[in-house]
């Protein structure tokens, strides 16, 4: 059973940062896309990032030049680093990997940035 597990979420004062880190098991084949995507209370989720197998990235625009994600295909793993946090950007941020047709989904990190 593929799981995705986010970890690195916290809070954090505005103006600082984070890195989120999101780490498969269960999965025998690499991931063709992973991102971030996030949902604030009351808010419907929201894709934050992307990245292909390739490198190629995309990024909400509210975060581009400040968040930056990255990813390790051989550990089929993702990250997220986020600089200069504003209080807007708290939210659960969940990990998201696609294969062919599939979409796998992480339970979720919460981010809490103070003002």
């Amino acid at each position: 059973q593929v799981q995705l597990v986010e970890s690195g979420g916290g809070l954090v004062q505005a103006g600082g940062s984070l890195r989120l880190s999101c780490a498969a098991s269960g999965s025998i084949f690499s991931f063709n896309v992973m991102g971030w995507d996030r949902q604030a209370p009351g808010k419907q989720r929201e894709l934050v990032a992307r990245i292909t197998e390739g490198g190629e990235t995309n990024y909400a625009d509210s975060v581009k030049g400040r968040f930056t994600i990255s990813r390790d295909s051989a550990k089929n793993s993702a990250y997220l680093q986020m600089n200069s946090l504003k209080p807007e950007d708290t939210a659960v941020y969940y990990c998201r990997g696609i294969y062919d047709t599939y979409i796998y989904w992480g339970q979720g990190t919460q981010v809490t940035v103070s003002s």
